[in-house]
């Protein structure tokens, strides 16, 4: 089993910036992109946090991931619009497409955007984050143009990816509810942590280059491929097929049926619909049902062998306070992961190394 490094927030932050000066990024792209790894880690999203980075620097040096670009605007009906990311960090280009969906819906009180070709937008519940932080409701379904990784329900290879779903909800006075989950059993990044670990992944995730169940999670790593599970069967089938028609076909003009490119880039089309609670004129009432189901529900006495009831979102919100007060855990193979792509980006891994209080 790989060792595991606790990294203080600060000095990864110092470390993470380093790497991703590598780029040629811009200085606000630097802290787009390194905060939101790091926030992803900080949140128990290690699969799309930092460890993202190398495969990062590949796509930059295949040319399938362009730094320093900003979201195209392709169509423009007021609240609707199209737009295209360029293959641009979606980092960048996520904050970008939801400040002009948040000015939108401010102005009609709803607003639909179809955005395509942006690079891998991350964890799609910064996005829904950034909207409820705006009092605005959010629906998101993306998905994925890269190497298949998930097998249709049924089917004994990969014919598609993990295709995330997302919903965030405002609340005055409390967090938001923010729902994001991939449609597979597990996040693909989630078996590369559990390899670079050296541990086994849940029972009933994944099936091997045979369609035969395993446990092993190099099969979504490295050849020869298997392949993940959709999560509830035909229903996350179902879930992720819509994903991949509204955010693929849809939005973005792409869908995954060219099979393995041998391509590091990973391409997001993101279908959003956004509204205004306030703009339908039941917002006190819309309110003080949302609030008193949540009590409703979290009241429910906990079953043995299972933690008290928490609702989406606050799991992350538990981790991040402790990731924030304790250090975030990366296991070594990860750790010389991010330094090797470093180096390959111009960028002394010593001093990388250091910065984290590693060196």
């Amino acid at each position: 089993m790989s060792p595991t490094h606790t990294i203080a927030l600060d000095r990864l932050n110092d470390a993470i910036r380093q790497v991703v000066r590598g780029f040629g990024s811009s200085a606000d792209e630097v802290e787009a992109v390194a905060g939101n790894l790091i926030e992803a880690n900080l949140t128990g999203h290690d699969s799309h946090g930092i460890g993202m980075l190398p495969r990062y620097a590949d796509a930059c040096l295949e040319g399938g991931l362009k730094p320093n670009t900003h979201v195209r605007t392709v169509h423009d009906g007021g609240a609707l619009l199209r737009l295209d990311g360029d293959a641009g960090f979606g980092q960048v280009i996520g904050r970008e497409a939801m400040a002009m969906a948040i000015e939108r819906t401010r102005l009609h009180g709803s607003c639909i955007v179809a955005l395509g070709n942006s690079h891998h937008l991350g964890r799609i519940g910064a996005w829904a984050e950034q909207a409820a932080a705006a009092g605005l409701v959010s629906m998101h379904f993306v998905n994925v143009i890269s190497r298949p990784i998930v097998a249709p329900h049924g089917g004994a290879d990969a014919r598609f990816g993990t295709n995330p779903f997302c919903a965030g909800l405002p609340l005055t006075g409390r967090p938001p509810v923010i729902l994001d989950f991939a449609t597979s059993m597990i996040a693909q990044g989630k078996t590369r942590v559990a390899m670079n670990k050296g541990v086994l992944v849940e029972p009933g995730c994944l099936i091997d280059d045979q369609g035969r169940a395993t446990q092993e999670p190099r099969y979504t790593v490295v050849p020869p491929f298997g392949a993940l599970l959709t999560f509830g069967g035909h229903k996350g089938f179902g879930l992720a097929l819509m994903c991949e028609l509204l955010g693929g076909a849809l939005a973005a003009g792409m869908t995954e049926h060219q099979g393995d490119s041998g391509k590091r880039r990973v391409l997001n089309g993101m279908l959003s619909v956004l509204l205004d609670p306030v703009k339908l004129g039941r917002h006190e009432a819309f309110e003080a049902e949302a609030l008193a189901f949540l009590d409703w529900v979290k009241a429910s006495p906990a079953r043995d062998g299972f933690d008290p009831v928490r609702v989406a979102g606050e799991p992350e919100r538990a981790s991040r306070a402790y990731r924030t007060a304790h250090g975030v855990p990366v296991d070594g193979t990860t750790w010389q992961e991010i330094l090797d792509a470093a180096q390959k980006l111009g960028v002394d891994p010593v001093a990388v190394s250091r910065a984290a209080g590693l060196g």
